[in-house]
């Protein structure tokens, strides 16, 4: 806790939080800005994915968010070299989701040029860094987490079970672009199906860093699982006792 610290690490642990805050607050506001504010305001049409934004208008903000969350995470230190490195090339990725955009009005598994594919390529890989932070370097069993929390049983399940979450929208993802039946594919792409689901990754991927981050909002929804979690486990205990007498 912050309040246990000396006067000269409060700043230091503020300004930590503070990057995973950023971090997780880019990637809340991310597929806001390209789908409701894109459509409302701009004017732009849902697209297919949210890389196919970088041939709208919105290329800038696309690009501008991408490049925060990609910068703020090589700025971020963790407790070994293992998280340290996993940050580097989440930043890495990210630059590159930045920089190599997508062939204009292609299909992801259709690309014509090597910068088209290495988007590809360095978009799963950032879903997958963002899934190994939340099933690995968050949960407060790792030995190497020495970051006291509280409700600390609530958390771990909170930041895996968003682990499992981007898992599940890769996964649907690779199921969407590889094995759909053409007919049922282009009635998904009616309804902008990948654009949803790389909307559900970002939002668990946030969830963790906001969480982690130890954002208000995300502190209060913890502290209110966490008091549904001992009454339940109270009132389990209590009638298991009526029920050995």
């Amino acid at each position: 806790m912050i309040t246990d610290l000396s006067e000269s690490q409060k700043p230091l642990v503020a300004s930590y939080l503070s990057i995973r805050r950023a971090i997780g607050f880019s990637g809340l506001f991310l597929p806001i800005l390209l789908g409701p504010i894109g459509y409302f305001v701009f004017g732009i049409e849902i697209q297919d994915n949210m890389s196919a934004y970088y041939h709208t208008p919105l290329r800038d903000g696309f690009v501008g968010i991408v490049c925060a969350i990609g910068i703020f995470l090589y700025c971020y230190r963790g407790y070994d070299w293992i998280e340290n490195w996993t940050a580097n090339l989440g930043c890495v990725f990210a630059l590159f989701l930045a920089f190599c955009p997508l062939d204009q009005k292609a299909d992801p598994l259709q690309q014509t040029s090597l910068i088209g594919w290495a988007h590809v390529a360095s978009g799963g890989a950032f879903f997958l860094i963002l899934a190994f932070y939340s099933l690995h370097h968050f949960p407060s069993a790792r030995h190497a987490n020495i970051e006291a929390e509280p409700h600390e049983v609530v958390r771990d399940f909170t930041y895996k079970a968003s682990g499992t979450v981007i898992l599940l929208a890769l996964v649907s993802m690779g199921i969407y672009l590889f094995f759909l039946p053409t007919s049922i594919k282009a009635t998904a792409d009616k309804y902008n199906a990948l654009f949803w689901l790389e909307w559900i990754a970002l939002w668990s991927f946030a969830a963790a860093w906001l969480m982690k981050g130890r954002t208000i909002f995300t502190d209060i929804a913890i502290d209110l699982l966490a008091f549904s979690h001992d009454r339940f486990r109270n009132r389990k205990s209590i009638s298991t006792e009526k029920t050995t007498v």
